[in-house]
């Protein structure tokens, strides 16, 4: 063999050397879990607790009778709107009438026994008199020998009676004007209940219940059995939506946070609002054990926009701001992840040596016996994508928006986050290889607020 064969034949596999490393160089290149990746900057962040419920007026007042009887007169439908003070119904008057008449015929018989005792008495005074002056003239006659001692007896013994005649008098009087208080007592009362039989109505608003026909007989409460609600009417210029909040939500909702509630009939609209009330314990759902039924409470938000042609018992949302945060480091929600980690004392994450693993993702520490002082702990956080690795970075959040977290820690703005797909973000380990491509439209990549 020639000499310059030989030096060919020596370029040659140097060539084939060279191209087989820059191709292992390649492939290496190419390898790796393919993530998604979104860059970490600060944006305006809200904390939104949602809720569902029912649209229910502010003021609801239920109309029931304070007396018994048929209706004969109703002046209302349901759905009508009615004004303060306008008729609704009239229950029969006729058993009351008869018992004011009754109670004014009493109270004017007390009112002439009583003249007739005040007549009595100034007869007795009169009597009382005559007794006195006859008495007197007695006592005169009697220091001068001109009477008698029995005379003078009689005229003490007839002073004495008309005395007593005269208290007795005055005390019937007394009695007798208590009596016509009585009976004026009596009147008022049946003058009340006789008002009772007309019903107006208390409030402005709208007739949102009738549960009573011209006709039929009202029933009064009593200590065990509930009266007749005969009309419902509900101020409907102010209502509030009454939504139910899960325990784990309760402790961020404040008296006073702002609201945006939604109605399933009015699709596309939303109003404002505000936190009025807050249920101190749970709904008791009927017919429901405290072991099945959710631990939701009852939270009052007040609409103060005006929503036309309403009604009571409208489905609706309400989402309750429970916190704000002005450009605060967003982290998306679907890059945070957990990861047990073995730390040191501090809590320091020991991660590979990255020599003796020569590069690649190794689970030798996660999986090595524990050396003292360290221990394995479970740490949420995120996959940072820093030279073709996943590098677990743990961090510390704040509130929750609708797809952002708060970062309280751990990461800067610019940082590029892995974000999906959610099967990689699932399987990835810390330091291993990754290879970023864009995300798919309408992917996990999601766009600035």
């Amino acid at each position: 063999m020639s000499r310059n064969k030989k030096i060919l034949i020596g370029v040659g596999g140097v060539v084939i050397v060279g191209a087989i490393v820059f191709a292992n160089l390649k492939f290496k290149q190419q390898t790796g879990t393919t993530v998604n990746v979104e860059t970490v900057q600060k944006r305006d962040l809200q904390a939104i607790v949602s809720a569902s419920g029912k649209i229910q007026p502010e003021r609801t007042v239920n109309i029931s009778a304070d007396t018994m009887g048929r209706v004969t007169g109703l002046a209302v439908e349901e759905g009508q709107k009615v004004e303060k003070g306008q008729f609704l119904l009239q229950i029969d008057p006729r058993n009351l009438s008869s018992a004011v008449n009754q109670t004014e015929a009493s109270l004017a018989a007390a009112r002439s026994t009583m003249e007739q005792l005040r007549v009595q008495a100034e007869s007795n005074k009169a009597s009382l008199k005559v007794a006195q002056d006859a008495f007197a003239r007695q006592q005169q006659l009697w220091k001068g020998g001109l009477t008698t001692k029995e005379a003078l007896d009689n005229a003490e013994n007839q002073l004495k009676m008309q005395q007593a005649q005269a208290t007795a008098a005055d005390r019937q009087i007394e009695t007798q004007r208590m009596r016509m208080q009585q009976e004026e007592a009596s009147l008022d009362n049946a003058k009340y209940n006789l008002s009772k039989v007309r019903i107006e109505s208390p409030i402005k608003g709208i007739v949102t219940r009738r549960n009573i026909e011209e006709g039929e007989t009202v029933v009064i409460g009593t200590m065990n059995n509930a009266g007749t609600v005969l009309l419902t009417i509900a101020d409907m210029a102010l209502i509030e939506a009454q939504v139910e909040v899960d325990e784990t939500d309760i402790p961020n909702v404040q008296i006073g946070q702002k609201a945006k509630v939604t109605i399933d009939a009015a699709p596309g609209k939303s109003f404002a609002g505000h936190v009025v009330e807050i249920g101190n314990s749970p709904i008791q759902a009927a017919g429901s054990t405290a072991a099945s039924q959710a631990t939701n409470f009852l939270v009052k938000v007040k609409v103060d926009d005006q929503i036309p042609d309403v009604r009571p018992g409208f489905t609706c949302t309400a989402e309750i701001t429970t916190a704000t945060r002005q450009q605060a480091l967003a982290i998306p929600i679907q890059a945070t992840t957990v990861r047990e980690m073995v730390v040191d004392k501090e809590g320091n994450i020991i991660r590979d040596d990255p020599k003796a693993t020569k590069g690649r993702p190794s689970s030798a520490v996660q999986a090595q016996e524990l050396k003292p002082g360290q221990d394995r702990k479970e740490i949420e956080g995120v996959f940072v994508a820093k030279d073709n690795k996943a590098v677990f970075t743990p961090i510390k959040t704040g509130i929750a928006g609708e797809k952002y977290f708060e970062g309280l820690s751990g990461l800067n703005a610019g940082d590029q986050v892995i974000i999906g797909p959610f099967s990689s973000v699932r399987e990835l380990r810390d330091g291993g290889a990754i290879k970023i491509e864009a995300a798919p439209r309408g992917g996990a990549t999601v766009t600035k607020k």
